[in-house]
């Protein structure tokens, strides 16, 4: 697994050992910010369900401002944080140790939106609804921001809101699928 562009490409990241955690592909990730950007000029990412953090750490290399990777599990949590000071991003990078749908609550409480939300739990999650729907509800995407969902092919659908356009809509394998949203508002 690695970094595909912008300022930290080609770095190699550190995986999270063992079955629980499924990293998103090089090809996907590749394919999915192209279609994002593929830069960023500037903003704020979150990455739910973190796992080694490298959805966040690829925003960040191709230019947000700054990232908070959320995760339960506490060697996912060493990982991200052995990936980010890896790469001198402890200044962009918060990484908290919550669930998700908690962790986001208390983001809205403090008022924070973002402009990239990445969504890649197990995919055995009953999660994606009550948080994509907790997300869109109170409004945590920016104008023009982007939702990034990744779930099981045959087991998932996942809701649709009118005031989201789909950028890039794919599926990679029987057990993988991707889903970018645009907030249009």
């Amino acid at each position: 697994m690695r970094v595909i562009a912008g300022k930290y490409k080609g770095r190699k990241l550190k995986q999270v050992p063992g079955t629980t955690t499924r990293p998103t592909t090089d090809k996907i990730k590749e394919a999915v910010f192209h279609k994002m950007g593929p830069y960023f000029q500037g903003g704020i990412c979150l990455d739910l369900f973190a796992g080694s953090g490298s959805l966040a750490i690829e925003a960040l290399s191709r230019g947000m401002n700054e990232a908070i990777c959320i995760d339960q599990s506490k060697t996912a949590i060493r990982i991200i944080r052995e990936n980010i000071s890896a790469l001198q991003l402890e200044k962009e990078c918060y990484i908290y140790r919550n669930d998700a749908l908690r962790a986001l609550k208390i983001l809205h409480r403090k008022q924070q939106t973002f402009d990239l939300i990445c969504i890649d739990p197990p995919y055995d999650s009953p999660f994606y609804d009550r948080i994509i729907t907790y997300i869109i509800e109170n409004k945590m995407i920016n104008d023009r921001g982007y939702m990034y969902v990744e779930y099981a092919t045959e087991k998932q659908r996942i809701p649709r809101f009118n005031t989201f356009d789909i950028v890039f809509e794919r599926t990679y394998s029987s057990t993988t699928s991707v889903l970018v949203l645009k907030n249009i508002t």
